[in-house]
């Protein structure tokens, strides 16, 4: 049996146990109430009972890890285009068609399944358990990338980062039509839609349901009966770009579920057979959660989109 790691160190803040170990170990607060329940702490030398005692501040402190738990999903060799690694965390360059995470009708093929191959041995585990942390997520038919942390307190950190909106993020798609003007912001409420529970929709001003939303948008290039347009999101909402572009009569080419093709295109994505929203995640930037460091990470568009954007620039000149 794998002996435990442990963790040693001083408490810097007064206040409630859970909140104060967390800040100090960097682990999750969660992590944190749960090696409380299992005994693996102690404060001050003495066992500590719940996560809500009140502390002054100075108490030293031991941490007991067990090793992480294995993850049911079975690690699987899938070529994976990593555009950096280090001991914390990597950033993944993500194929179109490629899910995520494991879930109903997509059990193995997806990049947790390529990650827990390619980390294999060098994840300390996230809330317990030997996993990548998956911070935020793109569509399976979205290209681009992806952020992962390979340690609880980078996947922490990384999560205030996401919930604060201080990630760079910015999509380049390719969307049907000429935008009106060529920039400008769409914001709104992203939920359920009333009509089909499956999409996502703008919703109501004064409705109660979803959460605010905005993206501003460029126009980079036109193109014969669309654009390449880049988008900023200055929040991360389920299908943001593709509902906000199709909520302002630009849905993005090859969305099979929020967009129609304009009859003047249906012939250049048949004769590609390109059957994905033309969507991919360009750049990203953030700062380390651990070195501090800031970051900034760019993808080409991958050779699908590149030979879109080709059929339409030839259709243009033409």
């Amino acid at each position: 049996m794998s002996t435990p790691d442990v963790l040693t160190g001083t408490l810097e803040n007064a206040g409630r146990l859970d909140k104060a170990l967390a800040e100090a170990s960097g682990l999750s607060r969660e992590r944190v109430k749960g090696l409380i329940a299992q005994g693996a702490v102690e404060i001050a030398g003495k066992p500590a009972k719940s996560g809500s005692a009140k502390l002054s501040g100075g108490e030293a402190y031991r941490i007991a890890l067990p090793p992480p738990e294995p993850l049911e999903t079975v690690p699987q060799d899938i070529p994976l285009d990593i555009v950096f690694e280090d001991d914390h965390l990597l950033v993944v360059n993500k194929p179109a068609g490629m899910v995520v995470h494991p879930a109903a009708g997509n059990p193995d093929g997806t990049l947790v399944n390529a990650l827990l191959h390619h980390c294999a041995g060098r994840l300390s585990g996230i809330n317990g358990v030997a996993r990548p942390g998956i911070v935020h997520r793109i569509d399976k038919d979205t290209s681009g990338l992806l952020v992962v942390a390979k340690s609880d307190a980078a996947h922490e950190g990384l999560a205030k980062q996401f919930a604060d909106h201080s990630i760079t993020r910015r999509y380049l798609a390719v969307c049907a039509g000429h935008p009106n003007p060529p920039s400008g912001t769409v914001s709104g409420r992203i939920g359920r839609s009333d009509k089909d529970r499956k999409k996502m929709a703008v919703l109501p001003d004064d409705s109660t349901r979803g959460k605010h939303a905005v993206t501003h948008y460029e126009t980079v290039q036109r193109l014969d009966h669309a654009s390449l347009i880049e988008c900023r999101l200055e929040t991360g909402r389920t299908h943001q770009v593709r509902v906000h572009c199709a909520s302002i009569g630009h849905a993005l080419l090859g969305d099979p579920v929020y967009g129609r093709t304009p009859k003047a295109l249906r012939g250049v994505l048949e004769a590609l057979d390109f059957r994905r929203q033309a969507l991919h995640a360009a750049r990203l930037g953030f700062i380390h959660p651990i070195s501090g460091e800031s970051l900034d990470f760019r993808a080409e568009l991958p050779p699908d989109m590149n030979e879109l954007m080709r059929e339409l620039i030839d259709e243009t000149a033409r």
